[in-house]
């Protein structure tokens, strides 16, 4: 339940933490808490509910008639990237400003450690390592295990290149003037709407800090209640992060220095190589809908990027596009099963067992 005893004047804020809601009334309470528990007090928490139609407002309303540090706004049902933008538009006159989901906790210090980092450093934001986590249990967010393997403050993605993969919207706290002059909005109508705000401002920001200590606890959904990251053969989300993909690049080609021409580059070689072949892994369990949708849409974003770039690659990837290019999926499909079962028969030899005979 939401705190009923606050300090009588606390401090005036210096962070905004925008929290989107929709239908999370199973969770929302812890999420709640840990933000209220933070060591760093000076905050404004702006709660958006996003027209939930559970005891989410419900449960949000208790805690800003409870602590003034949390305000409610309510809006119909527009999604997440609207709900954050309606979120930035309720903002308070900060400092700083981060977002948080509303089913994911913090660690205490998570926001003391990130705002005083940013004071000491002057950098444009703070980005912090992840833990995933189910009820008690807690572990290394593969996404963000090699940009966060170790704390490098006042850096840049030019010098840390595997920060081009950090496109969560949550592990971060924006100093406000940076975020306001690079005047990115989430895009809204699409998943995967982190990336498209995210990637940009690693290659706007003067410097950025970066934080091996985890700041954030990014939950596992149970079965049943699975989040949009976790729906591996929707097509809808195949669709949705090809064109988030799409995003981050026209945002590119529109920068007029001529560094933004080689970030491209780079960004395009790091999609080819690290984020389209999570697409590979789903393809055979999908449904005939799901391959349709990898084939025209992932096609697409490969004639865009262009055959020197696929040239360049490995040679099990080169075969793999250029099979998604010809639109000859059932080889796609009998390629990647052998992968999927030399992969499982390599990681039985690693534990010292023997794979079973191929039928």
């Amino acid at each position: 339940m939401p705190l009923t005893e606050r300090p009588a004047e606390p401090m005036a804020p210096r962070l905004s933490v925008v929290v989107p809601i929709y239908n999370v009334e199973r969770y929302l309470e812890e999420c709640l808490d840990s933000i209220a528990a933070q060591t760093f007090d000076a905050f404004e928490c702006v709660m958006v509910d996003d027209g939930s139609t559970d005891g989410s407002a419900v449960i949000a309303k208790a805690y800003a008639d409870a602590d003034s540090r949390f305000r409610l706004v309510q809006q119909k049902n527009k999604g997440l990237g609207a709900a954050r933008n309606t979120g930035i538009r309720n903002l308070g006159g900060t400092e700083y400003l981060a977002f948080m989901d509303s089913d994911d906790t913090l660690p205490p210090g998570a926001y003391e450690l990130m705002v005083g980092t940013l004071d000491e450093t002057g950098s444009d934001f703070a980005a912090g390592n992840a833990l995933r986590f189910r009820t008690a249990e807690h572990y290394q967010s593969h996404a963000h295990r090699r940009p966060f393997r170790e704390t490098r403050l006042k850096s840049h993605v030019t010098e840390i290149p595997s920060l081009v993969t950090d496109r969560t919207a949550w592990n971060k706290v924006y100093r406000r003037s940076f975020f306001d002059t690079a005047g990115i909005l989430y895009p809204e109508g699409i998943l995967y709407e982190d990336a498209p705000v995210s990637v940009p401002h690693h290659f706007l920001a003067g410097s950025v800090d970066v934080l091996s200590e985890p700041i954030y606890h990014w939950r596992v959904r149970d079965a049943g209640d699975m989040s949009i990251t976790q729906m591996k053969t929707d097509p809808k989300g195949l669709i949705d992060r090809v064109r988030s993909i799409e995003l981050v690049r026209e945002w590119l080609i529109a920068q007029p220095e001529p560094k933004f021409r080689e970030y491209l580059r780079s960004y395009d070689r790091n999609t080819l190589v690290e984020e389209l072949p999570m697409f590979f892994w789903s393809v055979p369990d999908g449904d005939r809908g799901y391959r349709e949708a990898y084939q025209q849409h992932v096609s697409r974003l490969l004639r865009t990027i262009g055959v020197e770039q696929i040239n360049a690659l490995s040679a099990p990837l080169r075969v793999k596009y250029r099979l998604t290019l010809a639109n000859r999926m059932n080889e796609f499909v009998t390629l990647q099963r052998m992968h999927r079962l030399y992969r499982r028969r390599a990681q039985l030899l690693r534990l010292g067992r023997t794979p079973a005979p191929s039928a």
